[in-house]
């Protein structure tokens, strides 16, 4: 199977002896990420405090998200995680007062567990949470939110990618099931940007958030935020600091107002050294572009899953490469010791729970994906 992005190989130094399957929990290290870090650590260096430079580097991550995503720059604010975004988000939503409150909020058993704790932390402020029992390796998800939401609902929570398993949601079906009942949609896009296509606009989405370490190539410590204009403009958060103001630098304790746009879900100081990273590597996805990528994916998809049944191993993901992202879950016993001894035979994958992810990325091959199959094979024996 011809490699489309070989060119791209000598980016990822790991690669000369080891092959890195693991971007559903950190992607490999680019010489770009590198140079980010260390351009940002000489800023320091020399100049002490470079907070101009430092800035500039957050807005202009901002505006690679957006592209990213069908957005702009202003639509997008910057905080530490995804659990820091949804928790604003949550903050400003309103579940007690008159008997018409909106109090529901859906999302499901195969959502990551910490956004659905900042779901459960809002049962003391009267919200009504509703947990769709999801189902491993399934397409129908889509369907069994939808099926959820009445119109007593508030928030749909959905993840645009499992990170268990790798199955997909149509974030456009569920988003139009949302607003048919008057509810807003928080997609969780960890999972599935930088790999997934996503087009805001193109998919009506009301809110959106992923982290840098996975598919977006960087590092942890940062998260975007995309909030649709004129549902932010309606929100008034609680979970806020002194970036969500009209103006941070006004340095006014006794004034609370808040920015335009997303920028009102900004919270404190920006991490800056993320920022350059996140910059750096999502420069490269814009400049090989997102839908390359994910029929890439889809073809070593393909190839896992086939492989996978030539082996005998048992395969938790869905079977169709369109109904999943990158990540292929094979059940296996004791996972987290397995992944271990993975690495030792010289492939990074990762653990979760009972299974074993192989998530490759752009730069991997369909040589590698079939060899850390292979070893998880021998290993299981």
């Amino acid at each position: 199977m011809k490699h489309p992005f070989s060119s791209y190989r000598k980016l990822f130094p790991i690669l000369e002896h080891t092959a890195q399957l693991s971007s559903c929990s950190q992607s490999a290290l680019s010489l770009p990420v590198r140079q980010a870090v260390d351009d940002y650590l000489e800023s320091w260096l020399r100049r002490g405090a470079d907070w101009g430079y430092w800035m500039e580097l957050v807005g202009l991550a901002r505006a690679e998200f957006a592209k990213l995503i069908g957005a702009v720059a202003d639509d997008v604010a910057v905080v530490g995680s995804v659990s820091d975004a949804a928790s604003g988000i949550a903050s400003a939503l309103r579940f007690d007062g008159d008997a018409g409150a909106r109090r529901r909020i859906v999302t499901t058993t195969l959502d990551f567990p910490s956004l659905c704790h900042v779901w459960l932390a809002q049962r003391p402020r009267s919200a009504d949470v509703h947990l769709v029992q999801a189902q491993p390796g399934a397409s129908d998800g889509a369907a069994r939110i939808a099926a959820a939401i009445d119109a007593q609902t508030a928030l749909v929570s959905v993840s645009q990618a499992c990170y268990y398993d790798g199955q997909t949601i149509d974030i456009a079906a569920t988003g139009r099931a949302a607003r048919a009942q008057g509810a807003i949609q928080f997609v969780d896009a960890y999972q599935s940007a930088g790999a997934v296509g996503i087009d805001v606009r193109a998919q009506a989405v009301d809110i959106l958030s992923a982290g840098a370490q996975k598919y977006l190539l960087g590092i942890p410590g940062i998260a975007f935020l995309y909030v649709r204009r004129e549902l932010a403009q309606q929100m008034i958060p609680t979970v806020t600091g002194w970036f969500g103001r009209v103006n941070p630098f006004a340095f006014d304790p006794a004034g609370l107002d808040f920015a335009d746009g997303a920028a009102r879900f900004n919270t404190g100081t920006p991490p800056m050294m993320c920022a350059a990273v996140a910059r750096a590597s999502i420069a490269l996805l814009n400049e090989i572009g997102v839908p390359a990528i994910e029929d890439y994916l889809q073809q070593l998809s393909a190839v896992a899953l086939e492989e996978a049944d030539r082996l005998g191993l048992e395969v938790v993901s869905p079977r169709d490469p369109r109904a999943k992202g990158p990540n292929t879950a094979i059940r296996v016993p004791d996972a987290a010791q397995l992944e271990g001894r993975m690495f030792d035979a010289g492939y990074v994958v990762s653990a979760r729970n009972d299974v074993i992810r192989i998530a490759p990325h752009f730069y991997n091959t369909a040589d590698e994906v079939v060899g850390a199959l292979r070893a998880l094979a021998r290993l299981t024996q």
